[in-house]
C-alpha cells in the first residue's frame, strides 16, 4: 500500500455532540480513523524500495495527518541538513521526489565554520537537540532565525505561520533527518492553528516509523551495492586472468536484460504472458553478472590458450626448429650424393641430387608455413588439412640420441588437429568445467528469497532446447525464460567478440545467420530468437558494443530459421 492508496483521517465536520457519551464516540472514532492511517502508512513505508518514494510518502503522510498545508523532509548528509522534498499545497510547489523538480535550496549545516552549533535554524536545532520544536507563528517566536522565511513570504505572498519541527532517529537514536511541517489547518473553516498536542505525537510516532524504515532501507541499498561490488571484483578477476575474454562478464548481463526487456513487452506470440517484476529484473541482473564465475577455477593456461601448440609458450617455434633440422639432414644427404656421383664422373647424378635437395626444400617450407597457419586456429578445419598434418607427423628425424623419431609426437599431431578453434577434447572439457563450478558454487550460497532463482538462470546458458548441452542436459520445457535468455547472449556475444584469439569478431550478417541455424537445429529458443531479431535487440547491443565495420546491412528475411 502507498500513502496514496492509503485513506487520510477525514476531514468532514461531524454533527455536534448532544452530550458527554456522544463527545466520547466522536473523539475516539477520530482518534482510531488517525490510528488506522498510521497503521496502513507504516506498512505502506515498510514495502516502499525506492528511496525517493519512501521519502515523499513519508512527507505526504505527515503533512496529511496532522492537516498542514506544505511540508519539508531533509536527510542528515555529511553534517548537513539535506533539503530531499519540498512541498506546499496552496502555493502548488512540488520539490523533489517524483515531481521531477530539483530543490534549488542549500544544504543547513548543524555547525557554523567555527565548529559552533547551529541553533538558530529550527531544523538544524531539532537535530542538534534532538527534540521536537513547536512554534505557534514564526513572527512572534523569539530564538530561532527566521529571516529566509519571511523573505520567501515576501516573494510570495504566503504567511508561514505554524512550525511543527521532528526529529528523525533511527532505531540505534542516532539522527538521520528532520520533518518539517507547516501552517496546521483547521478542517472546519480553513484557518492556519498551531499544530496540536495530538498533531505532534502523530508526527513523532510517524517520524519514527519512517526514521526506521528509511535505515532499513539505506541498509538494504548499502548491502546491496557491496553484494553487487563484490560480484565486480570477481569479474575483474575473471576478466583479467586473460585479455581474450576481458568485457565478456560485462558485455554478457547487458545483452541479457536487453533480450528480457524485449520479451517482458511482447504484446502477441508465446512470450506474451512472460512479464517481470523489479525484483525479476534485479534476479536476472545478478544471475547475468554471476553467469561465469566459475571461470575462476579455470586455469590460466587453458583460458589464455591463443593457438594450438600454446601451453606455457607456443610449441610452434619447437616445430619450426626441427624443419631446420630436416632441411640440415637432406643437405647433408645431397652432399654425400654429390660426392659419390663427382667421384665416379656421374654429373647426371649429381644435378638429381642437387634437384632433390631443392625439392625437399621447398616442401619443408611449404610444410612449415602450413603448420604455423594451422596452429593459429580456426572455426572450422577441413579434414584434408588434417590428413596432411598427420602425414607431415610421420616424418621421421634423428633426436639427439641418434635415434629415429617421429617429427609430430601423438600430442602436437592432436593439438595441431583441433577441427574448431584451438582447445583439444580434454581443454575443452576443462573450459566447460566452468560452469559446473558455476552452478556448485551459486548453489553453495543463503539465497534470500528474492534471489532463490539465481543459480538456475545462470547455470543454464550452456543448456540446448533439444537436451543436448550441458551440464545437465535439460531441454526447453526445463528451463526458465530467463535461462534461456541468457543462453542467446552468451552465444551471440561470443560470435561478435573482437577479442577471441582466433578468430576476428564476425558481422552482425554473420553472426544472426550463425545464430538462426543455431534455432533450426535446436540450440537455442526459437520464441526468444524471433524477438531477438523483430525488436532489433542485436541492433541495439551492437551499436553500444561493436566496432563500426562490425555493423553491416542485416537483410533479415535471409536470416536462417527467422519468422517475423
Amino acid at each position: 500500500m502507498t500513502v496514496r492508496e492509503a485513506t487520510a483521517p477525514s476531514a468532514a465536520v461531524p454533527a455536534p455532540p448532544k452530550g458527554p457519551a456522544d463527545l466520547a464516540r466522536a473523539l475516539e472514532t477520530h482518534f482510531l480513523s488517525k490510528l488506522e492511517y498510521l497503521n496502513a502508512i507504516g506498512t505502506a513505508l515498510s514495502q516502499e524500495r525506492d528511496i525517493n518514494k519512501l521519502l515523499e510518502t513519508i512527507l505526504i503522510a505527515a503533512k496529511n495527518l496532522t492537516h498542514a498545508d506544505g511540508g519539508t523532509l531533509y536527510r542528515l548528509v555529511d553534517g548537513k541538513l539535506q533539503f530531499e522534498i519540498v512541498r506546499t499545497d496552496s502555493l502548488s510547489i512540488a520539490m523533489g521526489g517524483s515531481s521531477g523538480n530539483a530543490v534549488p535550496f542549500y544544504p543547513i549545516p548543524l555547525h557554523g565554520p567555527d565548529g559552533k552549533p547551529n541553533y538558530t535554524m529550527i531544523a538544524a536545532y531539532a537535530a542538534l537537540t534532538h527534540k521536537t520544536v513547536n512554534v505557534a507563528d514564526a513572527y512572534t517566536e523569539e530564538g530561532f532565525d527566521f529571516s529566509g522565511t519571511r523573505n520567501f513570504d515576501k516573494r510570495t505572498g504566503y504567511r508561514s505561520t505554524s512550525f511543527l519541527t521532528v526529529p528523525m532517529k533511527n532505531h540505534e537514536g542516532d539522527i538521520i533527518g528532520v520533518l518539517q511541517l507547516l501552517n496546521a489547518t483547521d478542517p472546519a473553516n480553513g484557518k492556519v492553528v498551531p499544530f496540536g498536542e495530538e498533531d505532534q505525537r502523530l508526527a513523532e510516532s510517524l517520524a519514527s516509523q519512517a526514521a526506521i524504515a528509511l535505515t532499513n532501507r539505506l541498509l538494504i541499498q548499502q548491502l546491496e551495492v557491496l553484494f553487487e561490488s563484490l560480484i565486480e571484483l570477481i569479474n575483474t578477476a575473471i576478466d583479467e586472468k586473460s585479455p581474450y575474454t576481458g568485457g565478456h562478464c560485462k558485455r554478457v548481463p547487458t545483452l541479457t536484460m536487453m533480450l528480457a526487456e524485449a520479451a517482458h513487452h511482447a504484446a502477441a506470440g508465446p512470450l506474451a504472458e512472460f512479464r517481470m517484476s523489479e525484483k525479476d529484473r534485479y534476479e536476472l541482473k545478478i544471475a547475468g553478472l554471476l553467469h561465469d564465475c566459475g571461470k575462476i577455477t579455470t586455469p590460466v593456461h587453458v583460458v589464455d590458450k591463443a593457438t594450438k601448440l600454446q601451453t606455457i609458450f607456443d610449441r610452434v617455434e619447437l616445430v619450426s626448429t626441427r624443419f631446420e633440422v630436416l632441411k640440415r639432414e637432406a643437405e647433408v644427404e645431397m652432399l654425400r650424393a654429390r660426392l659419390d656421383a663427382v667421384e665416379h664422373g656421374d654429373e647426371a647424378s649429381a644435378r638429381r641430387a642437387e634437384e632433390a635437395y631443392a625439392a625437399k626444400i621447398r616442401a619443408y617450407n611449404d610444410d612449415r608455413e602450413f603448420l604455423r597457419r594451422t596452429n593459429i586456429g580456426s572455426e572450422r578445419m577441413k579434414p584434408e588439412d588434417q590428413a596432411r598434418v598427420s602425414q607431415i607427423a610421420r616424418y621421421t628425424m634423428k633426436n639427439e640420441k641418434g635415434e629415429t623419431v617421429r617429427f609430430l609426437s601423438k600430442d602436437e599431431e592432436d593439438n595441431l588437429n583441433i577441427a574448431y578453434g584451438t582447445l583439444s577434447g580434454p581443454e575443452r572439457e576443462i573450459i566447460n568445467y566452468h560452469i559446473v563450478a558455476t552452478i556448485k558454487m551459486l548453489e553453495a550460497l543463503p539465497w534470500p528469497r528474492h534471489l532463490l532463482n539465481v543459480p538456475e538462470y545462470a547455470g543454464g546458458h550452456h543448456e540446448r532446447m533439444d537436451g543436448k548441452g550441458y551440464p545437465k542436459g535439460l531441454n526447453r520445457e526445463q528451463m526458465s525464460v530467463q535461462a534461456r535468455v541468457m543462453g542467446i547472449a552468451d552465444i551471440f556475444e561470443a560470435l561478435t567478440a573482437k577479442d577471441r584469439p582466433y578468430k576476428p569478431g564476425k558481422t552482425l550478417s554473420e553472426s544472426l545467420a550463425i545464430l538462426g541455424r543455431m534455432k533450426t537445429n535446436g540450440h537455442v529458443d526459437p520464441d526468444l530468437f524471433d524477438i531477438f531479431v523483430r525488436d532489433k535487440v542485436y541492433m541495439r547491443y551492437a551499436r553500444e558494443f561493436l566496432d563500426p565495420e562490425q555493423i553491416d546491412d542485416v537483410d533479415e528475411s535471409a536470416i536462417p530459421g527467422y519468422t517475423p
